[in-house]
């Protein structure tokens, strides 16, 4: 009997999984269920309006699409997990905003016309889910990057440049670091990118982790919002890419 019981409640739970893997897409994507069992399976997803992805209707320029990420509506959030579709690589990028507004922005190479999507993790262990159609000439992936064509990307490569701005409850940081972030995609060149930005104030604590994955454009230039008890420390970056280089920077008042 209890063995019954147990299969039962089994096959509940699975039903429940799969309902939310199933549910219907906003975006008519025939991806999205490839994607909910790639990045998200581990917990159960909806789609959420509050989730704002900000984004062109049409990407100009494949290898530079704009977008921020807004979860503000949420509250508290243990991560964020940013991609697209019909991307040939399409994890972009996650983030960890510790002791950070859920909120973030920077460029990325988009290769067709995709849903470009966030998925935001809150306390309760749901993701939820925003995205929108990004249309797209195509090609943002399989191109070589500009320092690769010119040929003088190692004379830079690391060197970060970054600003501060305080606000009455948060401190804005944007930077930019130089890097190819080849996508592996192109003949002859293989993938080399920016894995992981560590940021932490004065006293060591982490504030705030970015993962990045090849699809983040090259030079990539990234803003976020710090909050809470670090508005006047100094903070402190921290990061690496796949072939082991590393880099720092201090960004102050």
């Amino acid at each position: 009997m209890k063995k019954s019981v147990l299969v039962i409640s089994l096959l509940l739970f699975s039903s429940l999984i799969s309902a939310h893997e199933l549910a219907k897409d906003p975006l008519s994507s025939v991806q999205w269920s490839d994607m909910y069992r790639a990045f998200l399976k581990e917990y159960p997803a909806e789609f959420d309006d509050r989730v704002k992805v900000l984004a062109p209707d049409f990407a100009e320029d494949p290898m530079n699409v704009p977008i921020t990420v807004d979860a503000t509506a949420l509250g508290k959030v243990k991560e964020i997990v940013i991609f697209a579709d019909f991307n040939p690589i399409p994890l972009i990028a996650k983030y960890y905003p510790i002791n950070a507004k859920p909120r973030l922005s920077f460029r990325f190479k988009i290769q067709q016309a995709s849903p470009v999507r966030a998925a935001v993790l809150t306390e309760d262990n749901i993701w939820h889910v925003g995205g929108v159609w990004v249309n797209s000439a195509g090609g943002g992936c399989t191109v070589a990057s500009t320092g690769r064509l010119v040929g003088d990307w190692s004379d830079y490569i690391g060197d970060t440049y970054g600003k501060r701005w305080s606000h009455a409850d948060y401190n804005r940081i944007r930077f930019k670091i130089h890097h190819p972030m080849d996508t592996g995609l192109v003949t002859g060149i293989p993938d080399f990118y920016i894995e992981e930005l560590e940021f932490s104030n004065a006293a060591g604590e982490n504030l705030a982790t970015i993962l990045l994955y090849e699809p983040i454009n090259e030079n990539p230039v990234l803003s976020f919002d710090l909050q809470g008890s670090n508005l006047a420390s100094p903070i402190r970056m921290v990061g690496d890419d796949n072939n082991g280089n590393e880099f720092e920077a201090e960004f102050v008042k």
